[in-house]
């Protein structure tokens, strides 16, 4: 009997925190699911097309990959959560080759996933100001997961501008 009444506590905690943590449970998992198509397209293009951009002034493949990297962390440290000691936030635009933009984007994107579930319930409402724009926390986790989709979005034309085909369609 007391194994079953620690059970029911045990699922009831969990469920519990499920709920408390419901927005940032599901900002999270529609973040992810951009991440890692996002990720496919930057394995998918070649080390060349890094390189390539549709027009003067406009970012490249790798810069564009890049500038995600800094939007993750610019909105997370925003939030109070600063960026890994181990990052320049000066010097991550200079950043060079498919494999030093990829790691650096890989580890942007589990560092915003880690600090998505550190943002609690109760200060979803914080203002902040985040230079752009004033809004709550829970307005900055939803730019988050808006801006890795719309460079995701930017990406995909970038693809097939480039004859490279996303991923997840072929």
């Amino acid at each position: 009997m007391k194994k079953i009444a620690t059970l029911c506590m045990l699922i009831t905690t969990v469920i519990t925190y499920a709920q408390d943590n419901l927005a940032q449970n599901t900002i999270k998992g529609v973040l992810a699911g951009n991440q890692g198509q996002v990720i496919q397209l930057a394995e998918a293009f070649s080390e060349e097309q890094y390189d390539w951009r549709p027009a003067e002034g406009v970012n490249s493949v790798g810069e564009a990959l890049l500038h995600v990297a800094g939007g993750n962390y610019y909105l997370a440290m925003k939030m109070g959560f600063p960026p890994p000691e181990d990052v320049d936030m000066m010097n991550l635009g200079k950043i060079s080759g498919k494999e030093n933009i990829i790691a650096t984007l890989k580890k942007s994107n589990e560092f915003v996933l880690e600090k998505i579930m550190e943002v609690k319930t109760e200060d979803l409402t914080t203002e902040v100001d985040f230079g752009f724009a004033k809004m709550n926390k829970m307005g900055g986790l939803l730019a988050m997961m808006e801006h890795n989709g719309e460079h995701k979005g930017q990406l995909i034309a970038y693809a097939r501008s480039n004859g490279v085909v996303p991923p997840w369609s072929k």
